[in-house]
């Protein structure tokens, strides 16, 4: 997996990682927006760069066992990556892919990973990381997933 840097297009790999209890506090307010504190009982992944270790975005997730479902319950990006003037591209997208190959992993064929973004975020997130629209739900289904897979994750 890779990031873009934005200004001259250099990649740079990145790496998910689970974010530990003690690292929750120091992630909440400021640089990513949320209390992340409140994410205590669900899964945090952070996505970083490989050299530095920096952490550019996070995800919080809870597993639905019997239904088969990844579901997103808090998605973001650090504040330099956000909006027009961001530093680094695909963060989300990498994100997102993630889930899904834990999804995979974990439900094979049946897996499914959905979101309930803010409104404004909607369409974005159908267009560029293939959501299924569901009323205000979003889902990634089988087959989206590994749309997702071949652009972020074909290594």
């Amino acid at each position: 997996m890779y990031i873009d840097e934005v200004r001259n297009r250099i990649q740079h790999d990145v790496y998910v990682a689970e974010v530990q209890q003690v690292e929750l506090e120091s992630l909440s307010g400021g640089e990513f927006f949320f209390d992340w504190s409140q994410e205590q009982n669900y899964t945090v992944l952070k996505l970083c760069r490989t050299d530095s270790g920096e952490i550019l975005g996070l995800a919080s997730v809870e597993v639905f066992q019997t239904e088969w479902i990844y579901k997103i319950r808090l998605l973001s990006v650090s504040k330099h990556n956000l909006g027009r003037h961001k530093k680094y591209d695909r963060i989300i997208g990498n994100l997102i892919t993630h889930v899904s190959n834990l999804a995979i992993e974990d439900f094979g064929e049946k897996a499914c990973a959905i979101l309930v973004p803010k409104t404004v975020l909607l369409s974005h997130y159908v267009e560029k990381y293939h959501f299924t629209r569901i009323g205000s739900l979003l889902c990634l289904t089988i087959s989206e997933m590994f749309k997702l897979i071949e652009e972020y994750d074909h290594d």
